[in-house]
C-alpha cells in the first residue's frame, strides 16, 4: 500500500467516525423532542468532546493532513469542554455556541478539502460538508429567536446532513465522484 493511500484511508476513518457521531447526535435529538435545555447542553457537549477526542486519536495515526485533523479536533474538544463546564448556559448562549462551532468547523472543513491529500471527488464532498456547516451557523446567528422546536429541528437536521455527508465521503466518496465524472465507456468527461 503506498503512503498516500494509507493516509487517505486513515483520513476516511477519522471523517467516518465523526460522521457517525453526528448522525447519532441528530438521531438522539429527533428521538427526544422534549429534551430540556440542560440535557441538550450535556448531549451537545458530550458530542463535541467525543468528536474531538476521536479526531485526536485518529490524528495520531494520520501522516499527511494531520494538522487539519488536529485543528478540527481541538475545536471539538474546546467547545465540548466549555459547554460541559457551563451546563447552566442560556438557550440563546447555547445557540450561539453551536452556531459558532458550526461556522468554525465549516471553515476548517472547506480548508481541509483543499489541503488534504485526497482525491478531487472527495474534496468536493468535503467542501459541501463544510459549506453546510457554515450555512447552518449563519442561519442560527441570523434567526436566533425562532423557538425551541425549530432550534431542535435545525440542530438535528444539521447533524444528520453533516454526518451522512461525512459517512458517504468516508465510505464511497472517490467511487461516487469518479462515476459522476466519467462517461459510460470509462473515459473522462
Amino acid at each position: 500500500m503506498n503512503p498516500l493511500s494509507h493516509t487517505t484511508t486513515r483520513l476516511r476513518w477519522a471523517i467516518g467516525i465523526n460522521g457517525a457521531l453526528s448522525v447519532a447526535f441528530g438521531a438522539m435529538i429527533l428521538a427526544w423532542p422534549g429534551i430540556s435545555l440542560y440535557a441538550l447542553t450535556i448531549v451537545f457537549g458530550a458530542y463535541a468532546l467525543a468528536s474531538g477526542v476521536a479526531g485526536l486519536v485518529n490524528a495520531s495515526r494520520v501522516g499527511e493532513g494531520r494538522g487539519w485533523t488536529v485543528l478540527s479536533s481541538v475545536l471539538g474538544v474546546g467547545v465540548g469542554m466549555a459547554v460541559l463546564l457551563w451546563p447552566s448556559i442560556s438557550a440563546l448562549g447555547l445557540l450561539y455556541v453551536i452556531a459558532a462551532y458550526a461556522i468554525a468547523f465549516g471553515v476548517i472543513t472547506v480548508g481541509g478539502a483543499f489541503w488534504l491529500p485526497i482525491a478531487p471527488g472527495d474534496s468536493v464532498l468535503l467542501s459541501l460538508s463544510g459549506l453546510v456547516s457554515i450555512l447552518f451557523g449563519v442561519v442560527m446567528f441570523v434567526k436566533p429567536g425562532d423557538g425551541a422546536l425549530v432550534l431542535l429541528a435545525l440542530i438535528a437536521a444539521f447533524s444528520l446532513v453533516k454526518g451522512i455527508t461525512e459517512l458517504v465521503l468516508a465510505i464511497a466518496g472517490a467511487r461516487i465522484m469518479k462515476r459522476g465524472f466519467t462517461t459510460p465507456t470509462g473515459a473522462a468527461a
